[in-house]
C-alpha cells in the first residue's frame, strides 16, 4: 500500500444480489490503485451472498451481513466506517472499469478546488453486454436544481471533507438519495465531469433504474421544495411531463432525450 496517495474508501451496499456480487467485488479489488479500502454492507442476504463475501474477507477493510433499513442506510453504515479522503459507493450489480479509481484520484489531486468528479458509464444487461451509454455531461448546482442531473452514480467520487459537512444520506429517500447528495455537495464546491469511461450500470428486472422510474421524481421534488424551489421551474415541469412520455419510449430514445433535455 502506498501512503503517498490518498486513501480511497469504496462502499458496496448489497441485498440478495449473489448473481452479480462477485463481479462487482472483483471490479473493485482488481483496480490498479494501491491505497484502497473496500467495505461491503450486506442487508442479511439469504441467496449465498454472505458466502461470496467471506471468500474475500482478507481483502476487505470491513464487512457485515445483517438486516438494515435498506440501501441508503447501508451506504451510511459503510461510510461511517470509512477512513479514506475520497469516497464512493458501487452498488452490488454495477462494476468499475479498469483504472477508474486511479484516474478519479489523479483528477481530484490536480484540481483541489473540485469537490466531486464523475465520468462516463456504460449501460449493461444481465449478462454484462453493453446496451447503451449513460447520458453523462457537465452539470452544476444551478442545473441540478433544474433537473439536469447527467451524473452516473457508479462513476462518481467525492471528498470526505464535503461528506462530513453534508452527510449522511437521507434515509427517507429510496431513489433520489444520490441526487440529494449531489445538490448538497455542489452548493459548497464545484463538481466536474471527466469524459472517461469509469463504470458499468447494470439494468435488470430487479434493479432500481432511475432512467425510466417515475418514482424518483417525487423525491427530487422534495429536494426542490426543501431548498425553496418554485412551482414555475423546469424541474416541476419535467417531473410532471417526462414520466408520462417515457414509459412507452424505447431505451435508446429515452437516453437521447436525456442528453437533449
Amino acid at each position: 500500500m502506498s501512503t503517498s496517495l490518498p486513501l480511497v474508501s469504496i462502499v458496496t451496499p448489497s441485498y440478495n444480489q449473489a448473481r452479480f456480487l462477485e463481479t462487482t467485488i472483483r471490479s473493485v479489488l482488481d483496480q490498479d490503485y494501491p491505497n484502497l479500502e473496500y467495505i461491503i454492507v450486506d442487508g442479511g442476504s439469504t441467496d449465498g451472498s454472505r458466502e461470496i463475501i467471506e471468500r474475500y474477507d482478507d481483502r476487505l477493510a470491513w464487512w457485515v451481513s445483517e438486516r438494515d433499513q435498506g440501501q441508503t442506510d447501508a451506504i451510511n453504515k459503510g461510510f461511517s466506517r470509512a477512513r479514506g479522503e475520497i469516497l464512493a459507493w458501487l452498488n452490488s450489480d454495477d462494476t468499475y472499469q479498469p483504472g477508474a479509481i486511479s484516474e478519479a484520484v489523479a483528477f481530484l489531486q490536480a484540481h483541489p478546488q473540485v469537490g466531486m468528479v464523475y465520468g462516463d458509464a456504460n449501460l449493461i444487461d444481465e449478462s454484462g453486454q453493453v446496451i447503451g451509454r449513460f447520458p453523462a455531461r457537465q452539470t452544476d448546482y444551478r442545473r441540478l436544481k433544474r433537473g439536469y442531473v447527467h451524473i452516473p452514480q457508479q462513476a462518481s467520487f467525492f471528498r470526505t471533507s464535503l461528506w462530513r459537512q453534508v452527510g449522511p444520506l437521507d434515509t427517507t429517500f429510496f431513489f433520489a438519495m444520490d441526487y440529494d447528495l449531489w445538490v448538497r455537495i455542489s452548493r459548497l464546491a464545484p463538481i466536474k465531469y471527466l469524459p472517461r469511461l469509469w463504470a458499468n450500470f447494470r439494468l435488470h428486472e430487479t434493479g432500481k433504474s432511475v432512467i425510466a422510474d417515475d418514482r424518483c421524481w417525487p423525491e427530487m421534488l422534495r429536494v426542490h421544495w426543501r431548498d425553496g424551489g418554485s412551482w414555475l421551474s423546469w424541474l416541476v415541469m419535467k417531473a410532471k411531463v417526462r414520466p408520462l412520455i417515457y414509459a412507452w419510449l424505447p431505451l435508446r430514445v429515452r437516453l437521447w432525450l436525456r442528453r437533449a433535455l
